[in-house]
């Protein structure tokens, strides 16, 4: 396919398929011989639940959809309306072009400039590329502004599976508006995962970090990232929204990260920041 065509061609490689969408560069279905690994969705859409999406240039939710930055205010629009905040950045719903595909990869870009509340300029480039591991997808964001800009990331695959391995030493306790209060142990807590066992009726939208490494396992799939680049991870339960799987969300910081300030990535003016990930089989 040449480059700024309307669609990614279905992507194939090592008995993996994958079907990349123009909207939110998402992955709306990822498949080793023809057993699915994430949950997935037609290409017109709607997409349930920001799945297989891009969050930038923040994830999660920027509380009351307000926050200061460089000795200014600002004000994003709301998009959790029951809730009042600014949700999952700017892109999971956007139009990206295509760069390039070929039958095993493909490069989506789109830039964010003007958008309310957020008046810096990204100039945004994601890469997936299917191998041996699965998977592997390339978020590079590059400050196009003159001036130093907030920044934070990360995907939202929802991984097929009914069993959670996730090894963390902290979770985020959270107020009734899913806003941070402080840290809590993982050990001793509901939310101890550390040695895989099934979700059961366990009930989880909460961030963790302090990872052993970056990795989670639902089931028999596996997700890998770094997590010096993306120390926090968020993981939701689709069983209280009436959806299946487990959102596995690393995240470069954690929620309202944009007013507490918390591993927050600040772009300088032409500066670059990259981060990666892969989905594939455990």
């Amino acid at each position: 396919m040449s480059a700024g065509a309307a669609r990614v061609p279905a992507l194939a490689s090592h008995g993996y398929t994958a079907l990349i969408s123009t909207r939110g560069a998402a992955v709306r279905g990822l498949a080793h011989s023809g057993r699915p690994l994430i949950t997935s969705w037609p290409e017109e859409g709607p997409v349930p639940y920001y799945a297989g999406t891009i969050l930038a240039p923040w994830p999660n939710r920027v509380g009351g959809a307000r926050y200061s930055f460089g000795g200014h205010a600002h004000e994003l629009s709301v998009t959790e309306s029951g809730r009042g905040h600014a949700l999952h950045g700017l892109v999971a719903h956007a139009e990206w072009r295509v760069a390039a595909a070929g039958p095993s990869s493909a490069r989506l870009e789109h830039t964010v400039s003007g958008a309310p509340g957020y008046p810096f300029t990204l100039h945004l480039r994601v890469e997936h590329r299917l191998g041996p591991r699965g998977l592997t997808t390339t978020l590079t964001a590059r400050n196009g502004g003159d001036r130093p800009a907030p920044y934070g990331c990360g995907p939202h695959p929802w991984l097929l599976g009914d069993e959670l391995e996730l090894a963390a030493a902290e979770y985020l306790e959270t107020d009734e508006r899913l806003l941070p209060k402080w840290r809590a142990r993982v050990a001793g807590s509901p939310y101890d995962f550390g040695r895989g066992r099934p979700v059961g009726g366990t009930r989880l939208d909460h961030a963790f970090t302090g990872l052993a490494e970056g990795r989670a396992r639902v089931g028999g799939v596996l997700m890998t990232w770094d997590a010096a680049v993306l120390p926090w991870v968020q993981v939701c339960t689709g069983g209280q929204l009436g959806y299946e799987g487990v959102a596995v969300e690393p995240m470069t910081c954690p929620p309202d990260a944009f007013n507490s300030g918390d591993d927050l990535v600040v772009l300088e003016p032409g500066a670059e920041h990259a981060a990666s990930w892969t989905v594939g089989l455990a």
